[in-house]
């Protein structure tokens, strides 16, 4: 599907419309997910945080991983995603209602609806600009119940596996122009323009949640493995954060 860069809608440049629109991306990308150790440790920790039954809605759900998992599990699941290629695939895979939205605009869901809600494998490091990824968090805030738990996926940007020029350029960027700082661009592999991910620090990222109205419940630093790490080997975070 191709349309004209001044079609895009809000917070989407040209790499993340054609990555969403990627035939082989979607066909492989549930086997991705499946042996993935990241999408094994965010599942584990949703699992944790969103501890009994309730109303989830997964943000930028993909083919439907995890809502598959918590409907499996007596959990109302909801997912929405801006890809419709990936949301048919999701269907076809589970009884989960399946909403097609942008992340910017979530008005077709009611407010304090939800009790838990996702974000998962830097999905609002795909969102362009600092004020839309904004948007998504503020969406997902109106969407919790009082108590409700948040769950968010985010990339470090000083993860030495990015190379050691890129991690050089974002710590003087992150010190001498911080707003323009976080935006590293990637080729695909499956073609199409270089896909741009913002990565945080975890100080800017529980700062960014906290300043939506959450509170940050606990932090857990994850190598490329899943597993603990620290330093220049933390590939991201994921934050629990809590609507009061």
């Amino acid at each position: 599907m191709t349309i004209p860069d001044w079609q895009l809608p809000p917070g989407v440049d040209r790499g993340l419309w054609d990555y969403l629109h990627a035939c082989d991306m979607v066909a492989t990308y549930d086997e991705q997910m499946r042996v993935s150790p990241l999408a094994l440790a965010d599942v584990g920790f949703c699992e944790k945080s969103f501890p009994v039954p309730g109303r989830l809605v997964d943000l930028g759900c993909g083919t439907g991983r995890l809502c598959h998992y918590f409907a499996a599990k007596g959990y109302q699941c909801i997912g929405v995603d801006l890809s419709e290629e990936m949301l048919a695939k999701a269907r076809a895979n589970a009884n989960v209602e399946w909403v097609h939205a942008n992340l910017l605009d979530l008005s077709g869901l009611p407010a304090e609806s939800f009790d838990y809600a996702a974000c998962l494998f830097s999905t609002l490091g795909m969102v362009r600009g600092a004020e839309n990824r904004t948007k998504v968090l503020a969406n997902a805030f109106r969407l919790l119940k009082p108590c409700g738990r948040f769950v968010l996926h985010v990339h470090n940007r000083f993860f030495r596996g990015l190379g050691w020029k890129r991690v050089a350029v974002q710590r003087l960027k992150s010190l001498f122009t911080p707003a323009r700082a976080g935006d590293i661009a990637m080729s695909q592999a499956y073609g199409g323009a270089p896909l741009t991910l913002h990565h945080f620090t975890r100080r800017i990222a529980e700062r960014l949640v906290d300043s939506m109205g959450f509170r940050v419940k606990d932090v857990i630093a994850l190598g490329t493995d899943g597993q603990p790490a620290r330093g220049g080997n933390v590939y991201g975070w994921l934050l629990l954060a809590e609507r009061p």
